[in-house]
């Protein structure tokens, strides 16, 4: 169960993850062992994927956002855990279909399933991941959490088909590119904070209020997400970077360049898109520092994270209500 409102000082100076474990650690440890009972398995080389997936599973944000939403709302109960759970089986079924979709080679310093593998065995471990993720929401006594979540799954492979036609449209604008993310991960982030609301007793306004939240956030991660596709480095994200470029994807930074460039220099920015290599890379970072684009992607993403955190507003304080604030101002400082 979630601690009292009046519990420990979570505002001193560990940084947001030791505070998160402080506050919901034994949660998390109790999501953990639903997640891996649900997951076990006989068969050893299901039970040998498994294990090398756990090891990218990251810092579990959307167990985190579920739990956290359900103590700024009431309180935390079995259903939340087992929940919790679930988006987890369902986050890391779209990271294993990702990585075959984007030939990714590492994730988390570690070797993507494809990689280590193949696509076949990708492909049918998320299968794997989402089965047992609608059949443990099924446990519950009534079918909202898996009539919301499988709406929810439909909503992310809306938004993952919607990218994939898009590819190689030099053309793409921002008020589709948000709707794109707003799909394939805002959406997630939005049901895991509206379950966890639903399931601690809120009413409707804040449940709406915790769902907006949740889709600003994610909104939010995945602009500064994009972002370290183009900046970061592999060493300290600990993934392939360059995909959205070597698959033609545009994301804001590309699209603000593109939109705000003169018609001779967005002739051949588009050129240099449509070649997708090191050479034509290079090349389109210099156009990226001479340019807005960079500014003004990481403005757009502190926008989303200021507004998730209006979306609290109405909500009593709480140290749950304080950790999804700052998990999003966290959204747009993370260099991971």
């Amino acid at each position: 169960m979630s601690k009292d409102v009046t519990g420990p000082d979570l505002t001193g100076q560990q940084d947001l993850p030791a505070r998160v474990e402080e506050f919901i650690g034994q949660e998390l440890r109790d999501v953990d062992e639903i997640y891996f009972a649900e997951l076990a398995s006989a068969n050893p080389y299901v039970t040998d994927v498994l294990g090398h997936v756990t090891r990218f599973r990251g810092k579990r944000l959307r167990p985190m956002l579920l739990l956290l939403s359900a103590s700024a709302t009431g309180r935390i109960h079995h259903s939340h855990k087992t929940l919790a759970a679930v988006v987890e089986m369902i986050h890391s079924a779209t990271l294993v279909h990702d990585d075959v979709l984007d030939e990714a080679e590492t994730r988390r310093h570690v070797a993507t399933v494809n990689a280590r593998w193949n696509n076949e065995t990708s492909v049918l471990f998320g299968d794997y991941l989402f089965t047992h993720a609608f059949h443990l929401a099924s446990t519950l006594e009534t079918t909202y959490a898996c009539r919301t979540i499988g709406r929810a799954t439909n909503i992310i492979c809306e938004g993952e088909l919607s990218q994939i036609r898009e590819r190689g449209n030099f053309d793409l604008g921002e008020e589709k590119y948000l709707q794109i993310i707003n799909g394939k991960t805002a959406e997630l982030c939005a049901v895991c904070c509206l379950l966890g609301a639903h399931y601690a007793g809120g009413d409707a306004q804040t449940v709406e209020s915790l769902e907006s939240y949740g889709r600003n956030l994610g909104i939010a991660f995945q602009i500064a997400d994009d972002l370290l596709d183009i900046l970061g480095s592999e060493s300290e994200t600990g993934k392939s970077l360059g995909s959205d470029f070597a698959k033609q994807k545009l994301t804001l930074p590309l699209i603000r360049l593109v939109e705000h460039a003169d018609e001779p220099d967005a002739a051949r920015i588009r050129e240099l898109l449509s070649g997708a290599d090191a050479k034509s890379w290079s090349q389109l970072l210099a156009f990226l520092e001479t340019s807005d684009a960079v500014e003004y992607t990481r403005a757009k993403a502190q926008h989303y994270a200021s507004s998730a955190c209006q979306c609290l507003a109405g909500i009593p304080n709480s140290p749950g209500k304080r950790m999804l604030s700052e998990i999003a101002e966290f959204a747009t400082r993370r260099t991971f």
